[in-house]
Parts: C-alpha cells; sequence; structure tokens
C-alpha cells in the first residue's frame, strides 16, 4: 500500500502542531545541594614551623609535595584539605630575612592579577590581629581558579601566602556557598595566627 507524499507531508504536520500545544516551561539550572560539615577548631602546632593557628576538625593537613627549584625555603608549605568539599587551602611560608618583603609582596599582586582574565573585578580587604599578623585578603569575583587568597607577615621575619582552590572547574556560581563557607575558616586561621620567635 502505497501513500501518497502529500498524505505523509499532511501526518507530520499534523503531529508538529497537536504536539505543540503544551505549555513548555524551562527549568532554571540546577546544582547539587552541599551538605556542609560540623566540627570544632583545634591547633596546627607542630614543633619546627615558625607559625601556629586554628583549623577545623573536618580538615586535615598534609605537607606539601610540590617542591619547585627556584624554591629553597618550602620546608614549611602545608596543604589543609577539605575532602567533603574538594576544596584545598595552600599555605606557602618564606622567611624574609632570605629575601625581601617587597619582593614578596610584589610577587602576591602578581599572583592575583593573573586571574584578571576571568576576573570581573578583584577586590582588597586589609587585615590586622593582635598577634603582628598583617597583610591583606584578596576576593576575585567571576570564574576564577582561586577567588579567595591572602599573605600575613610581620614584617621582619614572618610571611605566610594562603589561596584556595577546588578541585573542578572554576564556577562563580555553583561555588559561591562553599567558597563563603570555607572562607570563615581562612580568617579564623588568620585571627588566630601567632608567630614563633
Amino acid at each position: 500500500m502505497k501513500q501518497s507524499p502529500l498524505v505523509i507531508v499532511i501526518s507530520i504536520l499534523f503531529i508538529m502542531i497537536v504536539g505543540c500545544n503544551s505549555n513548555f516551561t524551562p527549568k532554571p539550572r540546577g546544582y547539587a545541594q552541599v551538605q556542609f560539615p560540623t566540627g570544632y577548631y583545634k591547633q596546627f602546632n607542630l614543633k619546627n614551623y615558625p607559625y601556629q593557628f586554628e583549623y577545623p576538625s573536618y580538615a586535615y593537613i598534609q605537607k606539601d609535595s610540590s617542591i619547585f627549584e627556584h624554591e629553597k625555603d618550602n620546608e614549611f608549605w602545608i596543604n589543609i584539605q577539605f575532602p567533603s568539599l574538594g576544596g584545598t587551602i595552600y599555605l606557602s611560608y618564606k622567611d624574609i630575612k632570605k629575601s625581601s618583603l617587597e619582593k614578596i609582596i610584589n610577587e602576591c599582586f602578581h599572583l592575583a592579577a593573573r586571574h584578571t582574565v576571568k576576573a570581573t573585578s578583584i577586590d582588597e580587604y586589609p587585615i590586622h590581629n593582635s598577634n603582628k599578623v598583617s597583610g591583606l585578603f584578596f576576593v576575585l569575583q567571576g570564574d576564577v581558579a582561586t577567588a579567595n587568597q591572602f599573605y600575613v607577615t610581620d614584617s621582619v621575619k614572618h610571611f605566610l601566602r594562603g589561596t584556595l582552590y577546588f578541585n573542578t572547574a572554576p564556577n562563580e556560581d555553583s561555588l559561591k556557598i562553599v567558597n563563603d563557607f570555607i572562607v570563615k575558616d581562612m580568617y579564623h586561621l588568620i585571627n588566630t595566627l601567632k608567630w614563633k620567635n
């Protein structure tokens, strides 16, 4: 039984018209719900380290394993891992006596400025605590690899830089609530930071 091409075309048009009668409403893009961990703050105070601070119990600390040829003083570099949130705060320490403070600070500004390709803005907030700790906290807006970073120093001997990275592609919208959660821990770390002489 042969059908004429006209019957086929009319059938297809009829199906398209009938199929388009429903009201379609696109759903907004959604992200997975995040279960934030709870815990308490504990002390990081290893014997040979030139600094100490408090960090959350739902994170753990490991010695930084990356070794760079141009870095000779990275024995006090550590990583604070947040396994349930997929984030890491990388802490790098420098002894100012082995380098120029101005050079080290300029390097921090340079590292923050490298994100200007993706960043829509970079805000700087001063840091001061009662333990001779001062510096700047950088908040970068946009789909950047590290939206939160800081440096602190006593301007005489100690310098510490921290950066928060996630094990995922940068997406400001989906990472915002997790960023905000870990930033509270970053500020707690800074506010409890003490230098050892």
